[in-house]
């Protein structure tokens, strides 16, 4: 670390000491004390991390890698956790969900996200075609169950597909950091060659470390990946025998997601399988039995059922209550509800007690439905 960085946390910790105490934030109210470090270093913060975009690479045509300088309040993280990023997009704050990919013991301190741009994801096309370098963004601190337990596993499976690759690859690179000696296959799904992120990085890593094992699975046989096609058992009988004596850890798509699950239950391995789910498999709504109103009753304002998400239907209404992740992990969206029944889209279960905290962007109402907003 430079002596010019050091000295800048240095000041900025005895900042955040002075402005911590009762009297400064009395002084700073209405705005508080956040608003006024701001003007003096957009860094600055008593709490709150905030992070400078030192980079922006494209390693797909889809897919952005920020890398980015954390102020002092970064706790860290564990490998396989998510962060909440919040940017800023024509004055309004959104706020998703990310697993940095980097190591946790990368020397600089930095944090990289990779970020797969989708068609209707309006943070990650932002993230994609806009994010410079010298933006400050915020972060929460890590979270998730999803992460490297501190007593390493002897044998570790990392299964992923799509942008699922980025917790799995933390995993991977912190594990070679360690010097970690025992047997790790890494077995990645994409739709191609060209779609597949950080593929020379994990073909180095693979030659470098006898224990590291690549297996990529491509949809085309053209393609020269070591698998061809969908996840399956046979994958398993042919390039992964000793599946059932490891460690997994797996991310990606719903569906890939739900077979491997399914094969683990099938053999009794459920107690080896970690999950992490980036993406929600889309609701089975009929059309014909969305009924009802949904009624805000801090804003005064009623809608007619759609039959999409309590988020969704809000923000249709023009109302912008918080969120993060939008599947569930994050809790950010948690409101109360003051009557009627929901239902989860992630089990099918529906709840009617009266009144109850609720993920708004995994709820969908059945019937009328009263929300705190």
């Amino acid at each position: 670390m430079s002596s010019i960085t050091q000295t800048s946390n240095r000041f900025q910790q005895g900042v955040n000491r002075l402005l911590q105490s009762r009297v400064a934030t009395i002084l700073a109210t209405p705005h508080g004390v956040d608003r006024y470090l701001e003007v003096l270093n957009p860094m600055w913060s008593v709490d709150e991390v905030r992070a400078e975009v030192e980079r922006v690479d494209y390693l797909t045509d889809d897919s952005a890698t920020v890398t980015l300088r954390p102020n002092s309040n970064w706790q860290g993280f564990i490998p396989g956790q998510f962060v909440q990023l919040t940017v800023t997009i024509d004055g309004k704050r959104q706020t998703r969900c990310y697993s940095p990919a980097n190591s946790v013991h990368r020397a600089d301190g930095r944090i990289e996200l990779t970020v797969k741009a989708h068609a209707n994801g309006f943070v990650s096309r932002y993230l994609r075609e806009q994010m410079s370098v010298g933006e400050v963004v915020t972060l929460s601190q890590a979270a998730g169950e999803f992460a490297l337990p501190a007593e390493r596993p002897e044998r570790v499976l990392l299964i992923s597909g799509g942008s699922g690759i980025t917790p799995v690859m933390s995993m991977l690179r912190t594990l070679c950091d360690e010097g970690f000696s025992g047997p790790v296959t890494f077995l990645h799904y994409a739709n191609s060659a060209a779609d597949m992120i950080y593929a020379s990085e994990l073909e180095s890593i693979a030659e470098r470390h006898d224990n590291v094992t690549l297996l990529r699975c491509f949809n085309d046989e053209s393609e020269h990946g070591e698998l061809t096609g969908l996840f399956s058992r046979e994958h398993l009988f042919r390039s992964v025998p000793d599946y059932a004596e490891a460690t997994v850890f797996l991310c990606g798509p719903p569906p890939m997601m739900a077979t491997v699950e399914k094969i683990w239950e099938e053999d009794g391995l459920g107690d080896r399988l970690h999950k992490e789910q980036f993406t929600l498999a889309s609701p089975d709504l009929q059309s014909d039995n969305v009924a009802g109103e949904v009624r805000f009753l801090q804003s005064e304002r009623v809608e007619v059922n759609s039959g999409a998400t309590l988020l969704e239907q809000a923000e249709e209404a023009g109302l912008t209550p918080q969120s993060g992740c939008r599947m569930g992990i994050c809790h950010t969206c948690s409101c109360r509800k003051t009557a009627g029944k929901v239902r989860d889209i992630r089990t099918g279960e529906i709840s009617d007690a009266s009144e109850e905290i609720i993920q708004i962007c995994v709820t969908v109402p059945v019937g009328t439905v009263t929300l705190d907003i």
